[in-house]
């Protein structure tokens, strides 16, 4: 067996089994999510949420998504149907493939690419195609000003979310996640992270995932107070729920970037006392996903003015701003070294 697994297709093999893997962990995680999204937002409205089916109503995700999917594909007579169709698929799977690169400890990388920074927000730039087709397939107007909205917001945040990338990449001198967890690692700690040096950013970086991702209270693109659930308007059954599924996938995918970025990856907060281990970056994803909920639960939505405006007035200059301040500390390694990690060796 040993022998086969250095063959071709036993290498072939083994890299299949890696992309089941980190699918499995993100649908299986998909429902958890979905599960707790819906409690979070009812227990802030002093309700119950799911508990009917099964214990505590944790399978009530899985009713929905089969639900979903054994239910008619109703496509509009005078949509495109082959990019009616396309739209949701594009979106689903852009979402899935930008974890090839995400690493949960040392060595669980599925790509472990030099550049793993930039094929992220390359993927995360293509996601918006999916929303403009699917608007724009579904030949109505309401759909069709959910996805122009979309694109204007996903791309003012993107600017945003790539200075305060760059940020830490000066501090770091590399694209790779891991190089960045290992340059997080000092003796302090929870201290020792990036979060204490770009604290204002971690602000900013939230803020600003929370619209690239469309999510309250930016769901600008799907608003149901103006434009009737918005690109989604014409979509049902399963073609909705891979639009559904890609939302949240995004959002969880928010979640593993701060938590790398900013707050240690798989590093224990208190090392001396608790070892490293994976298990701290799922519970960190999930942390700042409990965030996400909150945030949707108690902040009202923003008008589209007020959302274009603080991205490009705001959160703009004060990430490009940010960007030469931290080259300055770098430069001349400034507090002790700690934006210039590249030259302290972590």
């Amino acid at each position: 067996m040993a022998e086969f697994l250095t063959t071709g297709p036993g290498i072939a093999l083994i890299i299949v089994a890696q992309c089941l893997a980190v699918i499995a962990f993100v649908m299986i995680s998909l429902l958890f999510l979905v599960y707790g999204d819906r409690k979070i937002w009812a227990a802030v409205q002093m309700r119950r949420g799911p508990n009917v089916v099964g214990v505590w109503g944790l399978l009530q995700t899985v009713a929905d998504a089969l639900k979903y999917v054994v239910k008619e594909i109703v496509i509009p007579a005078g949509a495109d149907k082959t990019v009616f169709m396309l739209a949701p698929l594009i979106s689903f799977v852009l979402a899935m493939i930008a974890w090839a690169v995400i690493p949960f400890w040392d060595t669980w990388v599925l790509a472990d690419l030099n550049v793993a920074i930039l094929y992220v927000f390359a993927i995360g730039s293509l996601e918006v195609y999916g929303v403009i087709m699917g608007g724009w397939a579904s030949n109505s107007k309401y759909p069709f000003l959910g996805s122009l909205r979309s694109a204007a917001q996903m791309i003012s945040y993107e600017v945003s979310i790539g200075f305060i990338i760059i940020g830490v990449v000066l501090s770091t001198g590399s694209l790779n996640f891991g190089d960045i967890v290992d340059a997080q690692d000092g003796n302090y700690g929870f201290f020792s992270w990036y979060w204490l040096p770009h604290l204002p950013m971690v602000v900013l970086f939230f803020v600003s995932a929370l619209a690239e991702t469309n999510r309250p209270p930016f769901d600008l693109p799907e608003a149901e107070s103006e434009l009737v659930a918005g690109y989604q308007v014409e979509y049902s059954s399963t073609p909705f729920l891979l639009f559904m599924a890609g939302e949240y996938i995004a959002i969880f995918l928010m979640c593993a970037l701060i938590t790398l970025l900013f707050f240690g990856g798989w590093l224990s907060p208190i090392p001396w006392l608790i070892p490293d281990s994976p298990l701290w970056m799922v519970a960190k994803m999930a942390f700042f996903f409990f965030l996400f909920a909150m945030v949707k639960a108690i902040v009202p939505r923003y008008r589209y003015d007020q959302l274009m405006r603080l991205g490009w007035k705001v959160f703009l200059p004060m990430s490009l701003a940010w960007v030469v301040i931290v080259a300055f500390f770098a430069q001349y390694e400034l507090f002790g070294g700690a934006y210039a990690r590249w030259a302290i060796g972590g």
